[in-house]
């Protein structure tokens, strides 16, 4: 099992925002709809090539998928 790549929350959310169920962004994404749920659970980790299928059927940037940056000032103690 590979670890995940992408921020299964945040897959979730454009999901849900793009108005699709998993089975419709698996057809998009031309992939299929258990690897949907394995990645929305964070079970599976996103290819570069899968990542961009997605954010290609959601309409949004590949690092719109991806965990946020750490903040820089939480990094350094400084709040």
């Amino acid at each position: 099992m590979s670890p995940p790549t992408q921020d299964p929350k945040r897959l979730r959310r454009r999901r849900i925002e793009a108005g699709l169920n998993k089975k419709e962004l698996a057809m998009a994404a031309g992939i299929h709809p258990s690897y949907v749920t394995w990645l929305e659970r964070g079970d599976r980790g996103a290819s570069p090539r899968v990542l961009k299928r997605l954010s290609k059927a959601l309409q949004c940037e590949i690092a719109d998928l991806m965990p946020p940056e750490p903040n820089e000032d939480e990094e350094a103690g400084a709040v």
